[in-house]
């Protein structure tokens, strides 16, 4: 039985993934979407109710029938390496590929509906909350008004991107900002703003959760850090143990979410609580695995190996 990881050509992360699974025999193929049509070939049978398919890249072939797990890692858009790329191919490319591949009873990492909505920064507050986990204070607003009330109530507030990072050429990322005493909330109306209740941490905590398997690490802030990706801090990260509350949140969230792995990001404040900040569905933990020592990536080779269900 086989592995397929859908990932793009330059993913270190995965790499280190497909390291462990060689160290432990498991057939794995590597498939990029973007490869669809051209190196990356398909080809699916349907016949008197019987389902046959085939995916092929760099010569590898597999079945269908053959496959064990599919992570999907680091996908890139289908069609985007075809010779005259269009919405149109795009399109096509990718209903076929994750169309037959939704055919297989291959078990997933993550399922795509559940990552799709796992995605959405307001739900995942919505179920943290439901979760048990401590959820700073948020509002998404398009009224100025609104917006201008919660920082009144809150005092020191802070700013973030709903989505995310946004697409791009250069990628750009939106660090969360403080937000000033006299900001003029006029332009709230411009698009959605989401404002969050600023917690004063001593430390982030990045929490990976694979299957039933936590690993969690710390670094302490600086005095005042608002966003732990920007700057340096002269700390690293730490093996940090998960405390049984926390455990217990983890679990809930990723079955209400329907994740097989989720790395989660907290704030930890003055007296130690760790608050939610979100929940990245395909979240890296390359870095943290170099710095800590933690083997996630053997965590992660021994769900997609298993030979059967896995939590």
């Amino acid at each position: 039985m086989t592995v397929l990881i859908l990932t793009c050509e330059q993913d270190v992360t995965a790499d280190m993934v497909v390291a462990q699974l060689h160290r432990r025999g498991v057939p794995l193929v590597r498939f990029d979407p973007a490869d669809l049509p051209g190196e990356g070939a398909l080809s699916a049978e349907y016949v008197r109710g019987e389902f046959r398919g085939y995916l092929s890249t760099g010569g590898r072939v597999v079945s269908m029938d053959g496959l064990r797990s599919i992570w999907v890692r680091r996908p890139g858009e289908p069609a985007a390496h075809a010779a005259e790329p269009s919405e149109w191919l795009t399109a096509e490319s990718g209903q076929a590929l994750y169309g037959v591949l939704e055919c297989t009873g291959a078990r997933w990492m993550n399922e795509r509906d559940a990552a799709a909505k796992a995605r959405l920064k307001p739900w995942q507050l919505r179920l943290a909350h439901h979760s048990g986990f401590p959820v700073p204070a948020t509002v998404v607003t398009t009224y100025p008004r609104v917006a201008r009330q919660f920082a009144e109530q809150y005092r020191h507030v802070v700013v973030k991107a709903v989505s995310g990072k946004p697409p791009g050429d250069p990628p750009m990322a939106l660090p969360t900002t403080l937000v000033p005493p006299d900001t003029d909330f006029s332009d709230v109306a411009a698009g959605p703003t989401l404002l969050q209740r600023y917690i004063a941490k001593r430390a982030d905590i990045r929490l990976t959760a694979v299957g039933d398997r936590l690993f969690a690490a710390r670094k302490p802030a600086e005095p005042g850090q608002v966003d732990g990706r920007y700057g340096g801090t002269g700390h690293t990260w730490e093996p940090v143990e998960v405390q049984p509350r926390v455990e217990r949140s983890v679990a809930l969230y990723r079955k209400l979410a329907g994740l097989a792995y989720g790395a989660f990001d907290f704030a930890e404040d003055s007296e130690g609580t760790w608050w939610f900040l979100e929940c990245n569905q395909g979240g890296q933990f390359g870095f943290i695995e170099l710095e800590t020592g933690q083997p996630i990536a053997d965590a992660v080779a021994e769900w997609l190996g298993a030979p059967g269900e896995c939590s």
